[in-house]
């Protein structure tokens, strides 16, 4: 009979851990150091040693484990294995395979956007529905689009890089990706920054941004305060990612667009400068779709990474 499943999701400096019944519960979470050290070798036999050393310590068999689900940073093949993970030092690892002769379960391996996104239609905003568009609006942007309950992660694995879309020509600095003008280059934390400094050098507009360390959550505090050119800054990042999920729509067409990540901490008042301008461009039968804020927070991969192996 199995009772329990693993959730992992695999970050640049930590691991999060989750162990939860079949039914989705949470019994556990905790976190391990990511040890990129020697190219990564250390990853996967220290999520290995966890997940050993937490059966051990709840008296659980192998036999009870429906397996192990994991995230991370990359994109992940068919075959359950990463070409390549920049922020973790991996070149091509065989995850699934490599985890499963480690802890002797079954492994179950994914890009960790898709991961996260998964997690918040399992137990999160999108519960209860079956098709949906995440955004995690963080440091970068990242992206899931599920259909039908199933995640699409493409003949390559970069299904949902909603981030790296081409929305402006006029950006001359390269995007993380190498490519120039991603939507990830105007509507992340520091996309948010960028615009806001534009803004600041375009007038002499009294502001309260102005002589202070600009962050998305100083923008977004100063937009709540009713600051003209904080407002001008929110519009503009608006505009740019409520027309990208106008297209996104019209190939996906979801039930629900889930908005996540650290930026959507700004709240309700986020949703209303994305949701004008997707309305605005959507195609008919998509106007209507509805926009939620995620709710699993930093929880939402190891969630999704639990689901995954169910």
């Amino acid at each position: 009979m199995k009772k329990y499943c693993f959730g992992i999701d695999v970050g640049g400096t930590s691991v999060k851990c989750g162990l939860f019944t079949t039914e989705g519960q949470a019994l556990d979470k905790w976190e391990i150091p990511t040890r990129i050290q020697e190219n990564g070798k250390y990853i996967l036999p220290d999520v290995a040693a966890a997940i050993l050393k937490k059966m051990e310590e709840k008296n659980i068999t192998a036999e009870e484990v429906a397996g192990v689900g994991i995230g991370v940073p990359g994109p992940v093949n068919d075959n359950g294995e990463v070409p390549v993970a920049v922020n973790l030092h991996w070149g091509h690892v065989c995850i699934e395979k490599d985890l499963e002769k480690l802890t002797g379960l079954k492994v179950k391996a994914g890009n960790d956007a898709n991961v996260a996104a998964l997690g918040e239609l399992w137990k999160g905003g999108a519960a209860g529905r079956r098709s949906m568009i995440m955004v995690t609006l963080g440091t970068g942007v990242g992206g899931g689009i599920i259909v039908n309950e199933k995640v699409i992660a493409g003949a390559h694995g970069a299904g949902g890089e909603i981030g790296h879309v081409h929305v402006e020509d006029a950006i001359t600095d390269p995007c993380n990706c190498g490519n120039y003008g991603c939507l990830e280059q105007v509507a992340s934390a520091t996309g948010i920054v960028r615009l806001a400094r534009e803004e600041l050098e375009k007038s002499q507009e009294p502001s309260s941004l102005r002589g202070r360390h600009i962050s998305a959550k100083t923008v977004f505090d100063a937009v709540k305060e009713g600051d003209a050119l904080a407002i001008r800054v929110a519009e503009r990042f608006g505009l740019y990612l409520g027309k990208a999920l106008s297209i996104f729509a019209a190939v996906a067409d979801p039930q629900v667009i889930v908005i996540g990540g650290g930026v959507s901490k700004a709240g309700p008042i986020l949703l209303d400068f994305i949701v004008k301008n997707f309305k605005k461009y959507a195609f008919t039968a998509c106007k209507e779709t509805e926009f939620v804020l995620a709710e699993l927070g930093n929880d939402a991969g190891i969630y999704g990474a639990a689901k995954m192996v169910l």
